[in-house]
């Protein structure tokens, strides 16, 4: 049954809290997942959600904990002791230990840190602290299943227990040498139906894809995309076994991508959340509204020095707000489509002549179509056929020219090392702006004798 939460719900829980009634408030969290849980304690004032964790079982808090967006978790660790804190994080996975750690001030982190019961969940969070967070070394976790080659299935068995203890979720077994060195991976399946005294060096898979701990988050993810991996081991430069990344930490990373080219694209730079300070998100969304208030006074200014043939033929008022939204709506599916094709490395690379002829193309249907209703539009209103040639003629050219630069500016912006994800802002809508309104009344001028 799918969970709602309510404001009865919430007050109901409150009144619990009031009370301290810790049997009621278990009774009621009683079922619900960690998500859930979640979700209620951002409706609840800090102490009332400290309250309402610690009532809970050690392992829940963890997962509620681990569930919680990392500044709304800043802030509500701050109501926390150190040795309140390392309750949690003795049973965290090792990379999600060290993602709530690094939120925390150096001196709770080494409290921390001093405090866990669990010396080699201290251990590997201290080996993995020195990784940036946007690298794979950063994103992997130190618990893994690993065997010797050298193991026979039944040894492998006996330590696959020992080990499996400590790691939330089994996906193979990591088989390395004497020295560490990954050779490939065992499948559960084949551990099950092998003999158990067959040799692990019979049975492993040699061809493993494994990423070194220096490599990006994207490549990660992208490389898991590919190859639909649930897990991937981590390595140094020697090829010693170090860890794995797990999909649901991928997930955060394509996700966190998404979101901020989806911001780029509407314009807002900096990492920014709808709960931030209104300062933080004026600040956020302030500069490309600048860019657009920009191009528009630029646009109004170029419109102004057609006033005089505006004056002549005032019907070719009624069309600029065509010729704008076209060639602005032409740029940003264009670039939203080359932005994707950049974002998949997994492909060839088609190169700019080939995207070019695809926009050619394509530009050319739809041109057709546009200009086509737009000159049926204007017979049937009574307009006379020369406006009606210069309105779909200008369409026809917006659209070529607005395909033109969605397709090149992206990869042009790639290539000097800029997200080209902010081209599909106000950037491309202005510059369309501009270069339909030149075009529009040219082809006036030309056309309509003016």
């Amino acid at each position: 049954m799918t969970f709602e939460l309510t404001k009865e719900y919430v007050d109901h829980i409150q009144e619990l809290i009031e009370r301290g009634d810790s049997e009621g408030i278990r009774e009621q969290m009683e079922g619900l997942f960690a998500a859930d849980i979640t979700s209620l304690l951002i409706e609840l004032d800090t102490d009332q959600a400290k309250y309402l964790v610690t009532q809970l079982e050690t392992t829940t808090g963890a997962e509620i904990l681990a569930d919680l967006d990392p500044g709304e978790r800043r802030d509500f660790l701050k109501a926390f002791t150190s040795q309140e804190i390392s309750r949690y994080v003795n049973i965290f996975d090792s990379d999600d230990a060290v993602d709530l750690l690094n939120e925390q001030p150096i001196q709770v982190r080494e409290e921390v840190i001093a405090l866990l019961e669990d010396r080699e969940q201290a251990r590997f969070i201290l080996d993995l602290l020195h990784y940036d967070e946007d690298v794979a070394g950063g994103l992997m976790q130190k618990e893994l299943v690993k065997a010797n080659v050298n193991w026979t299935v039944n040894e492998c068995i006996e330590e696959l227990r020992k080990q499996a203890e400590d790691v939330g979720r089994v996906y193979a077994v990591y088989v390395i040498d004497d020295n560490g060195i990954l050779l490939g991976l065992l499948s559960l399946k084949k551990i099950v139906l092998a003999h158990k005294n067959t040799k692990i060096q019979s049975l492993y898979d040699k061809d493993v894809i494994f990423v070194e701990t220096y490599r990006p988050a994207e490549e990660v993810a992208e490389l898991m995309q590919k190859y639909d991996l649930d897990t991937l081991p981590v390595v140094n430069v020697q090829g010693k076994l170090l860890g794995r990344i797990t999909i649901d930490d991928v997930i955060d990373v394509i996700t966190e991508q998404a979101s901020s080219d989806t911001m780029a694209m509407a314009g807002i730079t900096g990492e920014v959340e709808e709960d931030d300070t209104i300062l933080q998100q004026t600040k956020a969304r302030l500069p490309w509204l600048l860019v657009g208030m920009m191009g528009g006074i630029l646009a109004a200014k170029f419109i102004g020095f057609f006033e005089g043939d505006l004056k002549v033929v005032p019907a070719m008022a009624a069309f600029i707000p065509i010729i704008g939204s076209t060639g602005g709506n032409v740029g940003i599916q264009t670039s939203s489509l080359v932005l994707q094709s950049l974002a998949d490395k997994s492909g060839l690379d088609s190169g700019l002549g080939y995207r070019l002829l695809r926009m050619l193309a394509i530009a050319l249907i739809n041109g057709l179509i546009i200009s086509s209703i737009v000159f049926g539009f204007n017979l049937l209103i009574g307009n006379e056929i020369q406006l009606a040639l210069v309105v779909s003629a200008a369409l026809m050219s917006v659209v070529f020219l607005a395909s033109f630069m969605g397709t090149v500016t992206p990869i042009a912006l790639e290539k000097i090392g800029i997200n080209p994800a902010v081209a599909s802002g106000p950037f491309i809508t202005t510059a369309n702006d501009l270069i339909g309104y030149a075009v529009y009344f040219g082809l006036a001028h030309l056309l309509l004798d003016l």
